[in-house]
């Protein structure tokens, strides 16, 4: 097999099954889910970086190899089942933030900067209103320990609270414990993460930010701390789940256009 095939079958094997990769998106699985991902990416690494150093045209080879990943994560977003699609694209979206991107910049090479450029541009293309940002294995491991509370981080950061305060360790046990525990608990999970980044962004670029973090926290982050230290978990999960609903009809937009009919 040459170079460029080995390196095209890695690009477009990646997101064959993204449901089963993130299954170890999770604190205390990601760094060996991470690895194991890794190291199956390598010998397509190697053959990309051999050839990014040799052809006469690498730029053309980059974007040839994040067309291949892109049209194939795309394929496989049209085949599934409409009512199944908006979970499925987290799912890729996910996988591409969680695993893809990381891994490729987890190999240093002279070519994986370049690499990434070309696909967050194909993905860009394919996927019109997503909004995936690359980032390494270090900061996506500590995010599990620190900041994946996206909305309610950022109310608690405009009223001056710290990110270990007991209002934010006390949301994320909750988060961690209670809500995984529930059915369809880890798809709610995965959603929150996909989608926060993008509505805090989208909040953090209004003029009245700090009355809409106000609010957020009056309406929602407040009362739901208050009914956890009352054992009234499942109302505090009712209120989370119609603040996200509402959060993501005001502010969020991520999902590619579906035709429907």
């Amino acid at each position: 097999m040459t170079d460029y095939q080995t390196a095209m079958e890695g690009m477009t094997s990646m997101l064959e099954d993204p449901e089963r990769l993130i299954q170890s998106f999770k604190r205390g699985l990601y760094p060996d889910g991470f690895q194991k991902f890794y190291l199956n990416l390598v010998p397509a690494m190697d053959a990309i970086e051999r050839l990014y150093l040799s052809v006469g045209e690498p730029d053309t080879m980059l974007d040839n190899m994040a067309k291949g990943f892109v049209d194939r994560a795309k394929e496989l977003y049209d085949l599934t089942p409409r009512r199944k699609r908006d979970v499925f694209f987290i799912n890729q979206s996910l996988a591409v933030a969680g695993y893809v991107f990381p891994a490729i910049l987890q190999y240093q090479g002279e070519s994986s900067g370049k690499l990434i450029e070309h696909m967050q541009l194909r993905w860009k293309e394919a996927f019109p209103k997503s909004n995936i940002k690359a980032a390494g294995y270090d900061e996506i491991e500590k995010g599990f320990h620190r900041k994946w509370c996206y909305i309610t981080t950022a109310a608690c950061q405009f009223r001056g609270m710290a990110d270990d305060c007991d209002e934010l360790n006390l949301l994320r046990d909750y988060r961690d414990t209670y809500m995984a525990s529930k059915k369809d608990g880890d798809v709610l999970i995965r959603e929150y993460y996909d989608i926060a980044p993008s509505i805090v962004k989208h909040i953090n670029m209004q003029p009245d930010a700090r009355s809409v973090y106000d609010r957020i926290w009056e309406q929602y982050i407040d009362p739901c701390i208050r009914k956890i230290r009352e054992g009234r978990m499942e109302e505090c999960l009712d209120l989370y789940v119609q603040m996200v609903l509402e959060m993501k009809d005001r502010y969020f937009h991520l999902y590619p256009h579906v035709k429907t009919g």
